[in-house]
């Protein structure tokens, strides 16, 4: 347990549906008084605890340190609370920032005017203090500030993360339509895979889905191979105590496993490019990466955990995308019994064509696509299927 006098309130966003594992996921990593609102997860911890965090965590975007929270019904109120806050507790005139806005149900409407309010109100503090006032650095800013207003009410916060942290650094090879890193963690969380079983995804793309459960498998901490994060730039930084986070993490690291991760694609380019992130995330040897249609490939064992993202649509005609999710459930019922089945999709229509009922129904988002995570339990033998609803009473 922290010292209390060397707590301080942090808050970690994330992308919706994934809120309930995120407070698991903080609570490993030393988070206290966790609270979990809609895409975001509220704590307290000390400096170890936000190192950890940006470090560990598989599911949060940002991890914010809030210093500030006051109404802004419009652009001049905003400006003046902006300007109370002593900006000089946390950068110089020769320093370095950047301003990132969200807002909700607001007055103030346009986040890139936020941003640049923001930006007005902490320059100007320091032209009248000092006659120099810093500069904006949107890349690598020595503070990237948040700024929050939903309901006219304003939050500032310390981005301690830097980048998004689904940017783990391992993906220098991606395809036509990436998954996101955090995305993909979270779908192989919601499976509840075991991370000691086979694990397979029948459609990989560039590999994220299966590096990402190699990972897992391993206990490679997911921030392990960024260059930096935000909170290295700050006055507080301690070096010493990052050091030994990460001698930690490494010495944490799980040498090699003793079951199959198998990722498959029919474009040869695809598997190049998953090969190629896979050695990036140093798990090159913990992946069985196949190049052909996954018709073609017939698992060892059909017992997996299967978690999948297919096509939606966009190129493909509607024939040619029903025919493949139902090829899709052919394949699931012919070769994997045993098995449990993920398909994450956008595609209503085409999701009917897989032929198997879903026994759980998952809402997320990949980027502004609102999808369903389908659960599909592949049975031996013959089973009496019931129509499982969902809590909407939509029929999955």
């Amino acid at each position: 347990m922290t010292n209390k006098k060397d707590r301080f309130p942090m808050s970690a966003k994330t992308s919706f549906g994934f809120e309930d594992l995120l407070v698991e996921e903080l609570g490993k990593v030393g988070a206290i008084n966790l609270k979990k609102g809609t895409r975001i997860v509220h704590f307290e911890g000390d400096l170890e605890t936000m190192y950890r965090a940006n470090l560990y965590s598989r599911l949060a975007l940002r991890i914010l340190k809030p210093i500030k929270s006051f109404p802004a019904g419009n652009e001049q109120q905003l400006y003046d609370e902006i300007k109370k806050i002593d900006w000089s507790e946390y950068l110089t005139e020769n320093d370095t920032l950047a301003v990132d806005a969200v807002t909700s149900y607001s007055t103030l409407t346009h986040t890139l005017y936020i941003s640049l309010k923001t930006k007005d109100a902490i320059v100007d503090q320091f032209r009248e203090k000092t006659g120099v006032r810093p500069n904006v650095d949107l890349r690598f800013p020595k503070v990237r500030i948040n700024i929050h207003i939903h309901q006219n009410i304003a939050s500032v916060s310390l981005d301690s993360s830097g980048d998004s942290l689904h940017k783990r650094g391992y993906r220098s090879q991606q395809g036509e339509a990436p998954l996101n890193e955090t995305l993909a963690a979270g779908m192989i969380m919601l499976s509840k895979w075991d991370r000691a079983s086979n694990f397979t995804d029948i459609m990989c793309g560039s590999g994220t889905i299966v590096i990402e459960a190699a990972m897992m498998a391993r206990n490679i901490a997911p921030g392990i191979f960024r260059n930096e994060f935000g909170f290295e730039r700050w006055n507080d930084y301690d070096a010493e105590l990052w050091k030994s986070l990460l001698d930690e993490a490494k010495q944490n690291e799980k040498p090699s496993l003793d079951f199959s991760i198998t990722g498959i694609d029919r474009s040869h380019q695809a598997i190049r490019n998953s090969t190629e992130n896979a050695k990036e995330a140093g798990v090159e040897n913990d992946i069985d990466f196949h190049a052909m249609p996954f018709e073609d490939y017939t698992p060892k064992d059909s017992v997996q955990t299967i978690v999948t993202n297919p096509p939606y649509g966009g190129r493909i005609t509607d024939d040619d995308l029903f025919n493949l999710y139902k090829n899709i459930g052919d394949q699931l019922k012919l070769k994997y019994s045993g098995s449990n089945a993920w398909i994450l999709t956008a595609n209503k229509e085409a999701a009917k064509n897989i032929g198997l009922h879903a026994t759980a129904k998952i809402q997320l988002y990949n980027g502004a696509l609102e999808c369903r995570m389908l659960k599909y339990e592949l049975y031996r033998g013959t089973k009496k299927i019931h129509k499982i609803k969902d809590g909407n009473n939509e029929e999955v």
